[in-house]
């Protein structure tokens, strides 16, 4: 426990004593991450729930991700260390929303990407990631694709796909939303010599710019192989600053100040000690719910 604080040793203990596995997102704060047994995207926190052997399972991310590991493993606790970590972009798309797209658009499948709400996924056909979107769009057995929620993911991945038609939800993440060209124009003529990785969950003309355009593990891995020696990052700045501690021989760079994601920043330490120590904010779905939601991820997860 060398170099941990009071409340890391803590919550380290609190882990052990209750059998507790702890999931962190990327986007929780570094100190949140320390202490986690992994740090994964949305839908690998799913699957290493729906694997593990542990009696609780502790997501540190937002509501959507609690929802999701509780669809892959109904038969576990999932706790939520913030009961008030939402995702904006998730709260933008209704089920009703959904059924009133299908009746707009009867021959096309729904494409839901993971960062949306249990009830959203069980009236969707088909789940998707970032990482997973492009090549689900494609064997989807269907001429048409309604997308939800994300305009902008929905945008890039039409724009790969030009044989199928697609319908966008006008969803978007805030936080990625917020990027404009001019903030990346200036970071390249700040570092004329840098790479720029960004998010397709960024406007199309942010994501036009991009070296790589990818999942938030995929930037990680495009940073840690490339050659370039300064890498501008177009996703949430917990990603900066944790390649910045773990590749300090190369320039890790920011776009603005506008990337931060205050929702995962709720998920503090002291947020996550209490949720262990009281074990409290356990996420239950409704039966009917739960089982309709699993089908649209287990497509994704077989496809």
């Amino acid at each position: 426990m060398e170099g941990f604080n009071e409340l890391q040793r803590e919550i380290l203990r609190l882990k052990a004593e209750k059998n507790a596995l702890v999931l962190a997102h990327y986007y929780v704060p570094l100190e949140v991450q320390d202490v986690a047994d992994a740090v994964c995207d949305s839908f690998a926190m799913a699957q290493k729930a729906a694997r593990a052997e542990n009696d609780i399972i502790v997501i540190c991310g937002v509501r959507f991700m609690g929802e999701s590991a509780k669809i892959l493993s109904p038969g576990k606790t999932v706790l939520l260390p913030s009961l008030d970590a939402g995702c904006p972009m998730a709260d933008m798309v209704t089920p009703e929303d959904v059924m009133r797209l299908r009746d707009e658009h009867p021959g096309a499948k729904v494409m839901c990407y993971v960062n949306s709400s249990a009830a959203v996924k069980a009236v969707s056909d088909v789940c998707c990631t970032s990482s997973s979107a492009l090549r689900i769009a494609r064997e989807l057995d269907c001429e048409e694709i309604i997308f939800v929620p994300d305009k902008h993911l929905g945008s890039f991945v039409a724009s790969k796909v030009p044989e199928k038609k697609f319908w966008l939800h006008d969803g978007f993440c805030p936080t990625h939303h917020r990027v404009r060209e001019a903030d990346v124009l200036a970071a390249l003529r700040a570092h004329p010599g840098a790479v720029f990785a960004v998010h397709p969950e960024c406007g199309e003309d942010v994501v036009k710019h991009g070296d790589l355009v990818g999942s938030t593990a995929e930037i990680l891995d495009f940073a840690r192989k490339t050659e370039a020696r300064e890498i501008i990052i177009g996703t949430e700045g917990e990603i900066v600053a944790r390649l910045r501690r773990e590749l300090p021989e190369k320039g890790i760079y920011g776009v603005g100040s506008a990337f931060m994601c205050v929702n995962m920043k709720k998920v503090t330490l002291q947020a996550l000690y209490e949720c262990l120590r009281d074990e409290k904010y356990k996420v239950e779905l409704p039966e009917e719910e739960l089982r309709a939601a699993r089908r649209s991820l287990d497509k994704m997860v077989n496809s």
